[in-house]
């Protein structure tokens, strides 16, 4: 198969589809793997180490569209690249379709296969290329949100750890899966008074056995957020329902009961985002301020930390990444499940039911393409 690899041109996204070491693995298996010259510069890997395992440099995003079978990329493509996707084209990234019509539509007019990341499930639930970016990004919100916590960037003012002598900040964070696992963590590891709230009663079981003392567990409920968001000093969404919109758990008319200063980040703002005053940030310019309540809601978090995010990322996508190029996609996603659930998009149908619910569009069982 003739795999492509382009730059991501989203703002401020440094991150690469593949490394050189997954490369040469396809290609060790026969496959050709072309990558966009300096895709890889940002998240250090350059041309060099690309061509040194015997991959092949082109020099513009239209050469990698136009030869590719199978396109990989991180983040869903952009308006720009609509037009240079092609008909029975395989696209191999993050679409989070529900949280964007335009794109759903675009994909739909130009017949490609779309395999989302998000949707890979596994026999268990869990999603194993979302988990490495959603590590990533829970670390990231508290170690965002700590900083936008400085008065300098219209914050409380409030020191997560606290010293000796003033109690530490508070923390609260919506949803208990990997990415708030992950940002309780660090919360509590920096020393602050952690509060993670989730409908899984299973799941707070098992956190309130493995998390470390400052943080306690609370039943997610509109009643008990109403309860806990007037002494918290940073509240961090990180809610998630595969394929589909975020649930709005932090509403408008609930900012007025927050101290002034407090910081929301919304790690879910690329499904649609679970905080109602949320909208799409760019690292250019992260923060936005409603009612002197401090908006992070980057879209892409993992991008500022390149390096390590496009190592987590390709060891996870690899091993599918071969299966499809081994077998062609209808084959793979016949023969595992996995693969087949990340399907959403092809040749023209939703076959995703909450993409197709998100958007009000007719819904066509996978099979068709697949049988």
């Amino acid at each position: 198969m003739i795999i492509g690899v382009p730059i991501e041109i989203k703002n401020n996204e440094n991150r690469v589809a593949l490394t050189p070491g997954g490369a040469l693995e396809l290609i060790k298996r026969g496959h050709t793997v072309y990558v966009q010259d300096n895709a890889g510069f940002n998240s250090g890997f350059p041309n060099e180490l690309y061509e040194s395992v015997g991959a092949k440099i082109l020099p513009t995003i239209e050469a990698v569209y136009d030869i590719a079978e199978m396109i990989m990329k991180v983040k869903e493509p952009i308006e720009s690249e609509y037009k240079l996707i092609k008909e029975d084209q395989l696209l191999f990234t993050y679409f989070h379709f529900a949280s964007y019509e335009p794109l759903t539509k675009a994909m739909i007019e130009n017949r490609s296969v779309c395999l989302a990341y998000e949707t890979v499930e596994k026999a268990d639930r869990s999603l194993p290329l979302l988990i490495p970016m959603s590590e990533v990004a829970g670390r990231m919100a508290t170690q965002q949100g700590a900083k936008y916590l400085e008065k300098p960037i219209k914050g409380k003012g409030v020191l997560l750890g606290g010293v000796p002598g003033v109690s530490p900040g508070r923390v609260l964070v919506l949803g208990g899966g990997v990415v708030g696992t992950q940002a309780a963590k660090m919360a509590a590891g920096l020393g602050a008074q952690v509060t993670i709230m989730d409908i899984n009663l299973d799941r707070l079981r098992y956190l309130n056995d493995v998390m470390p003392a400052n943080v306690v567990t609370r039943y997610s409920s509109e009643v008990n957020i109403r309860e806990l968001i007037p002494i918290m000093d940073l509240i961090i969404g990180a809610v998630l329902i595969p394929g589909a919109k975020a649930p709005n758990l932090i509403t408008r008319d609930m900012l007025k009961d927050m101290q002034k200063g407090t910081v929301l980040v919304d790690v879910a703002v690329d499904q649609g985002g679970c905080i109602e005053t949320c909208r799409p940030t760019t690292h250019e310019n992260p923060t936005f301020i409603i009612d002197d309540i401090v908006h992070y809601c980057v879209a892409n978090m993992p991008g500022a930390v390149p390096y390590t995010s496009t190592v987590a990322l390709t060891n996870a996508t690899l091993p599918y990444a071969i299966e499809l190029a081994n077998k062609g996609w209808k084959k793979a996603c016949n023969e595992n499940r996995e693969l087949e659930l990340g399907l959403n998009v092809i040749k023209g149908d939703v076959v995703y039911k909450a993409v197709a619910e998100a958007f009000d569009l007719p819904y066509v069982d996978v099979k068709k393409h697949l049988n």
